[in-house]
């Protein structure tokens, strides 16, 4: 059974797989226990301390990891340039990436991917930042910023570095 709270809010709680699950809507009791100290915790004015981080699926959390490539010598002479920034390992699935030119937000020919499941059951996804081989050369540092549950990762790339 469900209980109550599923009853009267049953839009508000997808299927939610795991081991210990009760029925097709319910989350795992450990989980459902969980969420109700933080919803206590965060309704009193402060953050509750020393629970697991699971996602309410009861798998952990997991920081991305990122690289960044420049543009190919290959891709330069053929007259473009495509840095590339790869992002694996993390779960769960939402997250933002930003581009930065020196420090400085870049928007215009940025290309990212929705997340896609790997086989370890977290996520993988990518960015493209295409340029120039002018805009290249012309900047001394490209960053790839990747935030994900509250936390920023950042890679740089150096083209004067890249010759």
């Amino acid at each position: 059974p469900c209980g109550a709270l599923c009853s009267i809010m049953p839009s508000k709680f997808p299927l939610w797989p795991g081991p210990w699950e009760a029925g097709p809507r319910c989350w795992p009791k450990r989980f459902w226990s969980e969420l109700q100290s933080l919803y206590r915790s965060f309704s009193h004015g402060h953050l509750a301390s020393g629970l697991p981080l699971h996602h309410p699926t009861g798998q952990p959390k997991s920081a991305p990891s990122v690289m960044l490539f420049p543009p190919s010598h290959e891709e330069l002479k053929a007259n473009k340039a495509t840095l590339v920034c790869l992002i694996s390992d993390f779960y769960p699935s939402g997250l933002t990436v930003a581009w930065k030119a020196d420090g400085n937000p870049v928007t215009q020919g940025v290309e990212t991917t929705k997340p896609s499941k790997q086989s370890n059951n977290k996520y993988a996804a990518s960015s493209y930042l295409s340029l120039s081989p002018d805009q290249w050369k012309s900047r001394s540092r490209f960053t790839c910023q990747v935030t994900h549950e509250g936390s920023t990762v950042e890679k740089n790339v150096v083209p004067a570095e890249c010759s």
